[in-house]
């Protein structure tokens, strides 16, 4: 049993930010159906982990016939998602204000780089670009530039999560209400306030948030990064005064704990714990630390990160259910519920491959599937 058994819900969205959200939809027990384009399916963007528990049609929304098949099942349904530029969806006809006169509870959410409207609804943009329009890709990196984040920042954090909460809680109001509504996720608008400390520093202090000069960010000992003697990295995330004090103790400096702040004398401080990191290699600090609690980790490396034991007895890293995919990991179900947990049930069943068992289900029979598929409806 999963929290969201008997939702029903329809995914237009391609690339990350709305399959990451549907897949923790499915994870917790909505069926989801990924409505996919042929034209498509050579690009080689098919997000395979992030389709595992969901089903899935390739469906002609150019047609006539295609749209009727939409609308049969969005008359059964509870969540559209779809993540097409702005605009496109009146263009097909499969727009909330249409969707609303066929099931007028449907929960209808659209994710778009800068949202339904306003002066940017019509730029096209990717993860980079969000995160430089909102003023969180100008606190990352060194003081000479920003660093392009390794993982998808604006996508997930910005896009999938904020859908997720969207989504949720329409469907929570709905309960009350009776009725659905559109939701509008601008992925930009969802990283503005993941400025949150920044902006207020700023107006506690009335300076500025700087590149790789803040207090969360490389400016003092206490939360900086390390290189080791063979050129690993570990981190020091002391913030609150008690555990700076004990790194201090551990390290034979107490008098740096009252200078945790200290501007005079904290690139000093810096250059002592830099040095100390240096001595010892990534491994034997682990060793030496690991057990004690100073707010220390050591940076891992994806690969390390799979094989930890952290995620294995969180059950956060399982293997991908099916034959086909013996060996091959994924991650798990990382929100954990305590009398309803989702699971990881079935890999992704591949573009398309659904298409003929849900079309049976609204009522096709064998022959009308049969020409669907050789005129390229499904």
């Amino acid at each position: 049993m999963g929290s969201l058994d008997g939702v029903l819900v329809l995914d237009l969205s391609r690339k990350l930010p709305g399959p990451y959200c549907s897949m923790i939809l499915a994870d917790h027990g909505a069926r989801v159906i990924t409505i996919e384009d042929r034209r498509f399916e050579g690009e080689g963007s098919f997000p395979t982990l992030l389709n595992r528990n969901k089903e899935h049609i390739a469906l002609n929304l150019m047609s006539d016939e295609g749209r009727e098949i939409f609308f049969r099942l969005v008359k059964r349904s509870d969540v559209v998602m779809e993540g097409f530029k702005p605009g496109v969806v009146t263009k097909l006809g499969i727009n909330y204000e249409v969707l609303r006169g066929l099931n007028p509870r449907i929960v209808y959410c659209s994710i778009s780089g800068y949202g339904q409207d306003g002066p940017l609804r019509e730029r096209p943009g990717h993860d980079i670009n969000y995160l430089a329009e909102s003023g969180v890709l100008d606190g990352m990196g060194s003081e000479e530039t920003p660093f392009v984040p390794g993982v998808q920042v604006a996508d997930i954090a910005g896009g999938s999560m904020n859908a997720l909460s969207g989504i949720l809680l329409a469907l929570y109001e709905r309960e009350k209400s009776g009725l659905g509504q559109a939701i509008d996720i601008s992925i930009t608008d969802c990283c503005l306030p993941l400025n949150a400390i920044s902006l207020e520093l700023w107006q506690m202090t009335g300076m500025p948030p700087r590149r790789a000069s803040g207090i969360l960010s490389h400016r003092y000992a206490f939360y900086n990064v390390y290189q080791t003697k063979e050129g690993g990295f570990i981190v020091l995330g002391a913030l609150e005064p008690h555990f700076w004090m004990a790194v201090c103790d551990y390290f034979g400096v107490p008098e740096y704990a009252v200078l945790q702040f200290d501007e005079e004398r904290r690139e000093e401080i810096i250059a002592f714990f830099a040095e100390q990191f240096a001595a010892k290699s990534r491994d034997e600090w682990e060793e030496e630390l690991g057990e004690l609690l100073l707010c220390f980790s050591v940076v891992k490396s994806l690969p390390e990160a799979m094989d930890s034991h952290l995620f294995a007895s969180r059950g956060m890293v399982v293997p991908l259910p099916g034959e086909a995919d013996q060996g091959r990991k994924t991650f798990g179900v990382s929100i954990r519920m305590g009398r309803t947990p989702g699971a990881v049930r079935r890999a992704s069943e591949g573009f398309g491959k659904g298409g003929t068992r849900i079309l049976r289900e609204l009522g096709y029979g064998e022959a009308k599937v049969a020409s669907l598929l050789d005129r390229g409806v499904i």
